[in-house]
């Protein structure tokens, strides 16, 4: 189905997606092609009722080293123009509002560099999970530009105003073990425990109220914007939404029959 990622269920953790970006010829740089085959891939998980956890991670050594740049210079000399804004608007900003909108929690699996784009993707992850090998790092600078798809709302937000001007504006490289210091990221592991951790923390968003994850999502996004009074409202909004899931009423009946509880995911 595509050709520069892979999609795959897995066998036996039921609802468990994984989705590999897979150039490793090019340490899974961005280029046209696997960008449009991505947003498809989120759009068919989020809607797939078979799916309740998604893992993005890289093929070979690497998660995502941004921009093919090798692409942009191929296109500059062949003569087409190549509007930024449009880029963005049309392939990278889709990617990111994807991610942040699936009802469904996404992991980070880094197996290696997370840089330029493939940092702010990394950042778009409801939970991460890297090797402590990987490093992140906001590259944009190094090349004039500024930091995009989402880096620039994710980092004042997870790491604080003064922090986030440093990395962007020195494209300092950010080991895992600095990355978890700082909270940027939720596990830093050993290269060898890495997939292990991963699969065991899918495992139990896989067997969870996946709806109840979802609107905690939904309101976790909105809490970037609101003020109390409307968090208040919106928080009554989504718990009616949760209190009429067949999930609400297994978990209500598993406590009263002191029982482990088996979501459906609905």
């Amino acid at each position: 189905m595509y050709q520069q990622l892979t999609y795959v269920l897995h066998p036996e953790i039921t609802g468990l997606l994984t989705i590999t970006l897979n150039r490793p010829e090019s340490y899974n740089a961005i280029n046209q092609q696997i960008s449009l085959e991505l947003i498809d891939a989120l759009k068919q998980a989020a809607k797939d009722p078979a799916v309740r956890v998604v893992v993005l991670t890289g093929a070979g050594k690497a998660f995502c080293s941004g921009q093919d740049l090798k692409e942009v210079r191929e296109n500059t000399a062949s003569g087409a123009k190549r509007s930024l804004a449009d880029s963005l608007h049309t392939r990278y900003n889709p990617i990111i509002r994807a991610m942040r909108s699936m009802p469904k929690p996404i992991i980070g699996q880094i197996n290696g560099v997370a840089a330029g784009a493939g940092a702010s993707l990394a950042l778009a992850c409801d939970m991460i999970i890297a090797a402590d090998h990987a490093t992140f790092i906001e590259i944009f600078i190094n090349i004039g530009l500024v930091p995009d798809s989402g880096s620039s709302y994710f980092l004042p937000r997870i790491i604080g105003q003064a922090r986030a001007f440093e990395l962007c504006t020195l494209g300092s490289k950010v080991s895992a073990a600095e990355a978890l210091t700082m909270g940027l990221i939720n596990r830093c592991v050993p290269v060898d425990k890495l997939e292990e951790t991963t699969l065991a923390m899918a495992s139990q968003y896989a067997q969870a109220p996946t709806m109840a994850i979802g609107l905690i999502k939904r309101m976790l996004n909105k809490a970037a914007t609101n003020d109390l009074d409307q968090q208040l409202d919106y928080e009554a909004y989504c718990q009616e939404i949760a209190g009429r899931s067949e999930d609400y009423a297994e978990g209500v009946a598993s406590f009263l029959e002191k029982r482990k509880p088996v979501f459906k995911g609905k």
